[in-house]
C-alpha cells in the first residue's frame, strides 16, 4: 500500500442535494483533490475544528481525542484506505501498531484535533481523485 499525505481543504455541501463533502489535497505535489461525501453531523465537527469553533462541553472527537490521551496511547496517523461499493474506509493508526477501522469523517475530524498526519492509498487516489 502506497500512502501520499493529505491535508484538509475544506467542507462544502454539494447542491441540489444539499449533501455534505469534505474535501483533500494531496499534499506531496500530486495535485489530485480527494471528495468524500459524509454526513452533517460530521461536517459540522470538521469545519468547527477548522474554524477553531470551542463548544462549551467535548464533543464527541473532543471527548475520544481526551480518551486516547488519558490512556496514555498517540494517534499516529489516519489512512482513508479503501474504496468499496462507493462506501470509503479509513483506519487510525496508534503508535503501539494498534489500528482501529473508523469512518473517514470520524478519523479526519480525529486527526484535525490531535494534529496527526491524514494519509491516502494511491489505489483510492487513482480511483476517485481529481486533478485540478
Amino acid at each position: 500500500m502506497t500512502l501520499h499525505p493529505l491535508e484538509v481543504v475544506g467542507v462544502r455541501v454539494e447542491l441540489p442535494a444539499n449533501q455534505p463533502v469534505v474535501l483533500l489535497k494531496e499534499s506531496s505535489g500530486g495535485g489530485r483533490y480527494l471528495p468524500i461525501w459524509i454526513g452533517a453531523v460530521e461536517a459540522s465537527a470538521i469545519a468547527f475544528e477548522q474554524q477553531g469553533v470551542q463548544s462549551p462541553r467535548p464533543l464527541t472527537h473532543d471527548l475520544l481525542r481526551d480518551v486516547i490521551v488519558a490512556l496514555g496511547a498517540e494517534l499516529k496517523q489516519v489512512s482513508i484506505t479503501e474504496l468499496r461499493d462507493d462506501v470509503f474506509f479509513a483506519e487510525l493508526v496508534f503508535s503501539n501498531g494498534a489500528t482501529v477501522s473508523a469512518r473517514p469523517s470520524d478519523a479526519i475530524a480525529l486527526a484535525l484535533r490531535t494534529e496527526t498526519p491524514i494519509m491516502g492509498d494511491e489505489d483510492v487516489l487513482a480511483a476517485v481523485g481529481i486533478s485540478i
